[in-house]
């Protein structure tokens, strides 16, 4: 659209009329905010116009000169500095909001000068969002807690600040890659963190097959041992069995997720098992959840997940993961396939997450190079590891329901959880050819 202005108008003129839409947009909704109030409000429809006319003719007259810019910029701040004085001087309090949507339109109109027009207008459209969307905004600071915010404040730390300054290259005889090693805590925890803000955004909403769900997708074991403590005080048989079931279910899809991410050849052998594993055992335990139990009613959910992303439990996670990486690469020469397998099963007993990611990069390396050189396992051999794993975890999860819920719930969880057990190594058959 541009182009073609350009052919009927002079391209100077083409610009001036863009900063004259950008800016006049801007000085309409501030118009429009400060329509029917009585105290001293600054700007609209057309000072913000000629803010924006200013800039450009300083721009200019400078020819691609920043200084002169600049200095400009300063002087119109300078006017601003005196209208928010004298606001402050008729009315108790006064926000700069107005103040600080002028100097974006001196920046929009610079940019245009420079033929930065997409950069331009997406500060327009940016402020404009900003300055309609304050009372949602500042609503947030009743919604969100505090403690919400450094919580996320550790996300971006562990993801923006972290990963982008580890070295991505291999370190000593086992490969270890400073980078991808941490991709593996950011990727964990990114799913961790995103069940915990979905089960902070619905507190107080759904019953507990709602806390089974995203508490699977947070952390299937930490969920089962709730659930088990819980069942202890209801009468429920049924229902707690079949969320416990529920939450496995939701960590084999937790677990395609994470697989999908670092190795693409691992997911297709496992990525259709995992997927009949989750739908069975998210169908099956709901409907078994369904049977009537002695007590009726609604459970509500009580389970609300902790902060996922401290810093040590982070260090704590990359180091299991590296001393997995490391034993992991140790089995494989010195034990060989068998080995490997009587590692998965012994995994089960607690976090399975740092193993499996370790198979996935075992089998990243295999794809590199050979298993003859010790370099990793087989995609295959992988594959039938984290079933392993998996499976062994359910079964252990069983074991803790059965010691810490009812006789009657913990009987049948455990049954459950066998059952899925089993059913998580049947892939085996075919797999382990």
């Amino acid at each position: 659209m541009l182009t073609d202005l350009y052919r009927l108008l002079p391209p100077e003129g083409v610009k001036i009329l863009l900063v004259l839409f950008l800016a006049f947009l801007t000085g309409l909704e501030r118009e429009e905010r400060h329509a029917g109030t009585a105290q001293f409000s600054f700007g609209g429809v057309r000072t913000y116009p000629l803010i924006g006319l200013i800039a450009y003719g300083v721009s200019f007259l400078a020819e691609g000169e920043i200084l002169p810019v600049l200095l400009g910029f300063a002087v119109v701040a300078g006017f601003l500095m005196l209208s928010y004085r004298n606001k402050l001087q008729s009315a108790t309090s006064a926000g700069v909001t107005s103040e600080m949507s002028a100097l974006t339109t001196y920046v929009a109109a610079a940019l245009v000068y420079r033929e930065e027009f997409w950069i331009a207008t997406t500060l327009t459209v940016a402020s404009m969002l900003l300055l309609e969307l304050k009372g949602a905004l500042e609503g947030l600071t009743k919604r969100i807690a505090p403690d919400e915010i450094l919580t996320f404040t550790k996300f971006l730390l562990l993801t923006a600040v972290i990963l982008p300054v580890l070295p991505n290259r291999e370190f000593g005889p086992f490969a270890i890659n400073p980078a991808k090693a941490w991709l593996v805590v950011v990727a964990v925890s990114t799913v961790s963190y995103g069940s915990y803000v979905i089960q902070k955004l619905t507190r107080g909403q759904g019953g507990v097959v709602l806390s089974a769900l995203l508490g699977g997708a947070y952390s299937s074991t930490v969920t089962t041992l709730v659930l088990a403590r819980r069942a202890r005080r209801e009468n429920r048989p049924h229902l707690f069995s079949g969320v416990t079931l529920v939450t496995s279910g939701m960590m084999y899809l937790r677990l395609a997720a994470l697989v999908t991410i670092f190795n693409r050849n691992l997911i297709s052998l496992l990525g259709v098992p995992f997927l009949i594993l989750a739908a069975a055992s998210i169908v099956g335990g709901w409907l078994w959840s369904r049977l009537p139990d002695a007590l009726t009613g609604e459970v509500e959910r009580e389970f609300e997940p902790t902060n996922p992303l401290e810093l040590r439990s982070a260090l704590g996670f990359a180091a299991l993961f590296v001393a997995m990486v490391l034993v992991t690469h140790l089995v494989v020469t010195y034990l060989g396939n068998a080995g490997v397998y009587s590692l998965a099963a012994l995994m089960g007993v607690t976090d399975v997450d740092p193993f499996i990611m370790g198979m996935t990069q075992a089998a990243t390396t295999q794809a590199a190079t050979t298993q003859a050189a010790g370099g990793g396992a087989s995609t295959a051999v992988a594959a039938v590891a984290i079933l392993i794993a998996a499976a062994s975890n359910n079964l252990v999860k069983g074991i803790y329901a059965y010691s810490l819920s009812g006789r009657q719930t913990g009987l049948l969880s455990l049954t459950l959880l066998a059952a899925l057990a089993v059913a998580g190594l049947t892939p085996l058959l075919w797999l382990a050819r």
